[in-house]
């Protein structure tokens, strides 16, 4: 009875040992190509947008009043707002909406002060290239 024991504080002991080796992985994969990037909080963007005028940035927050549409080319996009507790953006991106209100998520594009649409100006725009919802599993980390 006595060897029952010191096995499972040996499964506790490398259970500790792996776990915080397994979270970096599952870190590093996910925000890879934000560390490289480096990202930026949405206060800083709205605060030096001059600073980050049509250069490539990433962001992160939550997705509210996602919008569904099509481009003149008749491909699906869509838009969306991104919020922190500092500010908010909006989003757009070409394809398939893979997001949901409430998620929070990564988003990497470039970043425009002012775009002009018609007679409207948009202020505070990104062109979407990536987004990445945080709060569900990447099936590739799961074994």
């Amino acid at each position: 009875m006595a060897t029952q024991p010191v096995r499972r504080r040996g499964f506790f002991v490398l259970l500790a040992v792996l776990l915080p080796a397994v979270l970096s992985v599952v870190t590093v994969s996910t925000l890879s190509v934000t560390a490289a990037a480096g990202l930026l909080e949405i206060s800083e963007l709205l605060a030096h947008p001059e600073q980050y005028d049509h250069q490539d940035v990433v962001v992160s927050g939550a997705v509210t009043n996602v919008q569904l549409a099509t481009n003149r080319q008749g491909q699906p996009a869509y838009g969306f707002l991104l919020k922190d507790q500092a500010g908010t953006l909006k989003v757009i991106s070409l394809g398939q909406a893979d997001i949901h209100e409430g998620d929070q998520v990564i988003v990497e594009g470039v970043f425009s002060r002012l775009r002009q649409v018609g007679r409207s100006i948009v202020y505070n725009e990104i062109k979407a290239l990536s987004v990445k919802p945080l709060n569900r599993l990447n099936p590739d980390l799961v074994g």
